[in-house]
């Protein structure tokens, strides 16, 4: 699952070196970041504060979309 975050300038200096070594993720203009549960725990463990503006939603399944199966 992916999960979108904000960081201030300061916690992003702090979390560089996490995010470096942890996990791929994408960087998005304004100290947004694109990732894993895995990266967030361990910023999180790390003490690192961000706000968080979005977690992927799981898809439901086609036979939830279109009904039953056939």
């Amino acid at each position: 699952m992916k999960i979108i975050i904000q960081l201030s300038s300061e916690e992003e200096a702090k979390a560089l070196p996490i995010l470096l070594r942890h996990s791929p993720g994408m960087i998005l203009p304004e100290r947004t970041y694109v990732l894993g549960e895995d990266a967030v725990a361990s910023l999180r463990n790390a003490g690192i504060r961000f706000t968080q503006l979005s977690r992927e939603a799981l898809a439901p399944c086609l036979e939830e979309v279109a009904g039953k199966r056939v």
